[in-house]
C-alpha cells in the first residue's frame, strides 16, 4: 500500500460527525466500520503522547473513526495544543498503525482543532493514571 499525506486542516469543520467525513470525501459504511473499530481502536491504544504517558485514545485525541465501502479508514484527531512537538510525528504513527491492520485498504488523517482539546476529553482511566482523582 502506498503511504498517504496526513492532511492538517485547522479550518476543519466539528469533529465526530460522518457527515463531516462526507465532505472530507468519505462516506461511512457501519457494517465495515463496526468491523474495523475495534482494531483501529487497538491499534491507537499503542500510539503515545510523547510528552504524556498515556496513549492518544485515552488521552482523548481521537474525534472519529469511520471505514467506507472499500475499508479505507478516515481518522479525526487533534492534538493536546498547536504548538505540540509531536505535531508531526504522531499523525504519521496513527497512519501507519491503521495502515498494518489486515483488511485495511487505505488511511487518511485529519488534523482538526475544533473543537480544540480539554481534559475533558480525557478518559477516568487515563485522569487516574495521570493521577487526576
Amino acid at each position: 500500500m502506498k503511504p498517504l499525506p496526513v492532511i492538517q486542516n485547522p479550518t476543519a469543520a466539528t469533529a465526530a460527525s460522518p457527515a463531516t467525513m462526507q465532505t472530507a470525501g468519505m462516506t461511512s459504511d457501519p457494517e465495515r466500520t463496526a468491523a474495523l473499530e475495534p482494531r483501529i481502536i487497538e491499534a491507537l491504544s499503542t500510539v503515545f503522547d510523547p510528552e504524556i504517558p498515556v496513549n492518544i485514545y485515552e488521552l482523548g485525541l481521537i474525534y472519529d473513526i469511520i471505514v467506507d465501502q472499500s475499508s479505507a479508514v478516515g481518522v479525526r484527531m487533534t492534538l493536546t495544543a498547536p504548538a505540540c512537538p509531536a505535531a508531526q510525528s504522531l499523525p504519521i504513527e496513527v497512519r501507519n498503525k491503521i495502515a498494518q491492520i489486515s483488511g485495511v485498504t487505505d488511511v487518511k488523517v485529519d488534523i482538526v482543532w475544533d473543537p480544540p482539546w480539554d481534559r475533558d476529553r480525557m478518559s477516568d482511566a487515563a485522569k487516574l493514571q495521570l493521577g487526576m482523582f
